[in-house]
């Protein structure tokens, strides 16, 4: 049950995330470069506060050990973060929402069931079996919308995917998640200089709105929702981390329907039950 509510919760964090995205970059409220630095540095400032706080309860309580001092992130996770941020952004303006979906999670299904296999993960007939289904069902949920994409925007969001395979992947070792957490936003702001030298000449396409949604996905749907990850990530295996994750469009496209009063059609209802379905069995299914 533990691991569950964290997955759902982290899952819904990346749907929510997607969806401010999509508010942000298709709308034109803002561009990529500055989302991802606006991004990155709401993350790090309330991941930081929040680590504080946290750090200060663990001391005054007398739980504070070496263990959770010395997990401070890492480099290789932080350099992944940032890869996974940046070519997502640009990817998302270059590529339709279907096929951003496609090889957005292509990829990742690829790096993390991959690593898993080679870790000799052992997986059931049934479990591949609700694999492809679930595969399936998201293939037809995203293909409609799907066209032909741009080499560049193809590249980037497979390289995108690609990073979060390895992001999530370097999660199941974290003693603190959320210290790692935060660390990993903090040492990406390394990059904030080289950022804003692009971003700069973006400033006339900036609105407040734009700002707002950049702050609530990297502090909220990113750093919180990232955090909450990180908990779950070593509760699963890296193939069901892969699997579950196929839930995201799907969770996504409900939140469009909500919030951007997008059509709910027959179609996606199907490929929703498919994958959820699939998933579930996937999940359910331990031998």
């Amino acid at each position: 049950m533990k691991a569950t509510l964290y997955t759902l919760v982290a899952l819904i964090a990346f749907a929510a995330n997607s969806l401010l995205c999509r508010m942000a970059l298709a709308q034109g409220y803002i561009d990529a470069w500055n989302f991802t630095l606006i991004r990155l540095l709401s993350g790090a400032i309330c991941l930081g506060a929040i680590m504080a706080a946290y750090t200060y309860n663990l001391k005054r309580k007398g739980m504070l050990n070496n263990a959770i001092l010395s997990d401070t992130g890492s480099w290789r996770s932080s350099i992944s973060l940032l890869i996974y941020a940046l070519c997502f952004s640009i990817a998302y303006i270059e590529l339709d929402t279907g096929t951003g979906a496609l090889i957005l999670f292509s990829a990742v299904q690829l790096t993390m069931i991959g690593w898993g296999i080679y870790k000799k993960e052992q997986l059931s007939k049934l479990q591949w079996g609700a694999f492809f289904v679930a595969l399936a069902g998201f293939i037809y949920l995203m293909l409609p919308s799907a066209a032909v994409p741009s080499l560049l925007g193809a590249s980037l969001m497979a390289l995108s995917g690609v990073a979060w395979g390895v992001y999530s992947i370097r999660g199941k070792a974290c003693v603190s998640p959320l210290r790692t957490t935060a660390f990993n936003f903090i040492r990406s702001l390394v990059a904030i200089p080289v950022l804003l030298i692009v971003a700069i000449s973006y400033l006339k396409t900036v609105s407040i709105e734009g700002v707002l949604l950049a702050c609530a996905s990297g502090a909220i749907a990113s750093g919180i929702g990232y955090s909450i990850w990180y908990v779950a990530m070593p509760l699963l295996k890296s193939t069901q981390a892969a699997v579950v994750q196929l839930c995201v469009p799907v969770l996504a496209a409900f939140a469009g329907v909500i919030f951007l009063s997008e059509q709910l059609t027959f179609e996606f209802l199907i490929a929703s039950s498919l994958i959820l379905g699939a998933v579930l069995v996937f999940i359910l299914n331990k031998k």
